[in-house]
């Protein structure tokens, strides 16, 4: 089975979805009453931290695979 390359920022935006949503189900059967504003900030602020968080993995994995290439190595970790 071919597995494939871990992404923190596509997770961190699926929980914050996950939640939002919940906050709505939860809202829709009258067990909390969120105000919008706050499920619009917290999706807002997830997704923007979503973002930064794949842009330093983005940097992060390109860093090592440009050192992995001066240094003449073939790397062997399959893009793992």
């Amino acid at each position: 089975m071919r597995t494939h390359e871990f992404q923190p920022g596509r997770l961190i935006a699926g929980l914050v979805l996950m939640a939002a949503g919940a906050l709505y189900l939860l809202g829709a059967a009258g067990q909390a009453d969120p105000p919008w504003f706050f499920v619009l900030l917290m999706t807002l602020g997830g997704f923007s931290f979503a973002a930064v968080v794949g842009l330093v993995t983005y940097a992060v994995r390109r860093d090592r695979r440009d050192r992995i290439t001066e240094s003449g190595g073939s790397g062997g970790s399959g893009g793992r």
